[in-house]
């Protein structure tokens, strides 16, 4: 017969499990809601870019287009310390690494990244040999920011996520202009005179329209690998596609943090500012391009914005909508356009978030339902997706999404 003190000890031991297991299979809950801040211009610190002789024959570099480095020293034989910074602070803790290495002769050596103390580690290493081709490292070779690295005088290239560059956009845009429907246009001018590029989807009158925006922050790669397999999907040459473009013109802002993209920031532009919470006060040459250019489009009467999606990633897929008791110029289509992607992928619930009254209307998505009744979307891909699913989400949603416009 069991004893008073294992009794309890069972049964705390079976609470336990059953906490554990429904903490496992909880949803994320998402960021918390989002608070108004300054986006006034404050300085930034930029990086020194260079080569670093390491002595003992190894380099390490950051003369590249998003490279981000902002000290380094060989602490032994085997050990480099790598020292990752923030564009300025405050900022949201998300550090974004990317540098060359190499060496005169082949070895194993470790490099561990070294954050401020408030910053704790986000993203997985990618490794590459030739900047376009990335394979994440593995946990055996990565452990508490330390990578174990098999180096030589090939090459080597490290990143918080695929390098995708300004030069890699621009190569995407130019294949997909190449098309009698597709134009090209610059619709404003960054900090430091970058363009802010926009895509023109379609062959209509602008009547009907629909705005998609990415990159606002720039490490955050896998929303713009989904917005690449959406935007892919309404230029297909496909019955579907060319029906929804005979009705809707889709305009796309591939990169709307065109130098924090180019500098390897965190978060922010080259004014010190996250993009994501100027959609009220527009203090900063992006968000002003954007909004000067969807105002322009509306001005014309009759002309509508049905639908407006802005992509993200973050810690896991999420969607923040708009709430469902406010309607738009399409009430019901983004609801409906989740339920149906999800309907597509067997044993996939989605995490859906609805913005609450507690948020600032300081957001694109907030600016496009509340500024132009369009059916608004934040779509947020998580870290470490699997790059086929974040493929396939993608095409899925601007498939369902042209059937649910054309019904």
């Amino acid at each position: 017969m069991n004893s008073p003190k294992r009794t309890v000890l069972l049964y705390i031991s079976l609470l336990i499990a059953a906490l554990w297991s429904c903490n496992r299979n909880a949803q994320w809950e998402g960021q918390e809601p989002v608070k108004k801040v300054s986006t006034e211009t404050v300085p930034i610190q930029l990086q020194y870019k260079g080569t670093f002789d390491l002595g003992a024959g190894m380099y390490m570099s950051n003369e590249f287009e998003g490279a981000r480095l902002n000290g380094v020293a060989r602490t032994n034989d085997t050990l480099i310390t790598v020292l990752i910074t923030p564009e300025n602070s405050p900022i949201n803790m998300s550090p974004w690494y990317a540098f060359q290495l190499w060496s005169d002769y082949p070895r194993d050596i470790y490099v561990k990244l070294s954050y401020p103390k408030d910053a704790s580690h986000r993203y997985q290493p990618k490794v590459s040999t030739d900047g376009m081709k990335w394979l994440a490292l593995d946990s055996a070779s990565f452990q508490d920011t330390t990578m174990h690295l098999s180096v030589g005088p090939d090459t080597m290239w490290i990143s918080a996520q695929e390098l995708i560059t300004s030069n890699h956009v621009d190569q995407w845009m130019r294949g997909l202009e190449s098309r009698s429907y597709i134009k090209r246009d610059t619709i404003g001018i960054s900090h430091e005179g970058r363009p802010v590029n926009l895509l023109k989807i379609g062959e209509s009158d602008d009547q009907r329209m629909i705005m998609v925006i990415s990159r606002q922050h720039p490490p955050e790669v896998p929303g713009f690998l989904a917005m690449q397999a959406f935007v892919e999907t309404l230029c297909a040459d496909t019955k579907l596609a060319a029906e929804f473009r005979s009705k809707y013109n889709t305009y796309v802002v591939p990169v709307a943090n065109p130098d924090g993209v180019y500098h390897g920031h965190w978060r922010h532009n080259r004014g010190g500012v996250d993009l994501n919470r100027d959609w009220e006060d527009f203090n900063q040459p992006e968000t002003s391009a954007i909004r000067d250019f969807m105002k322009e489009k509306s001005r014309s009467a009759g002309n509508k914005f049905y639908f407006g999606v802005d992509f993200h990633s973050t810690q896991e897929d999420i969607y923040y909508t708009i709430g469902p008791e406010l309607e738009g110029n399409m009430p019901g289509l983004v609801p409906e356009l989740i339920e149906a992607t999800a309907q597509e992928f067997p044993d996939y619930t989605p995490n859906i978030k609805p913005r609450s009254e507690e948020d600032a209307r300081i957001t694109s998505t907030s600016f496009l339902f509340f500024e132009f009744g369009a059916e608004a979307l934040t779509f947020e891909i998580g870290d470490h997706t699997p790059r086929d699913f974040i493929h396939r989400k993608g095409e899925v949603a601007a498939t369902k999404l042209m059937e649910l416009m054309l019904k």
